[in-house]
């Protein structure tokens, strides 16, 4: 299996991206209320390890649940891409 495949849905992948770019903070709640899904926490991890997006975790709440958003000041133009996300890297505005 290539290291390239997520084990998420890839529309998954890229709504977890779109919505990072857009200055969004997410959490679990939050894609399984836009695109049921119910991996966000390893689509995070694949981001942050194997694509090195600089991803803030916030954790609330008496059961720390985690939000995430992309660090203030991130490099836009040196993000790398998954494959089902690759078109948000040639778009300014998503």
């Amino acid at each position: 299996m290539s290291q390239d495949r997520f084990y998420s849905n890839k529309s998954q992948v890229f709504w977890t991206c779109k919505a990072l770019l857009n200055n969004r903070t997410i959490s679990h709640r939050t894609e399984i209320r836009e695109v049921h899904g119910w991996r966000l926490g390893a689509i995070i991890h694949r981001l942050r390890h194997h694509y090195n997006w600089p991803i803030h975790a916030e954790y609330r709440g008496p059961q720390n649940v985690a939000y995430y958003s992309l660090k203030q000041g991130f490099d836009r133009a040196a993000l790398r891409f998954p494959p089902s996300a690759r078109i948000l890297a040639d778009q300014e505005d998503v």
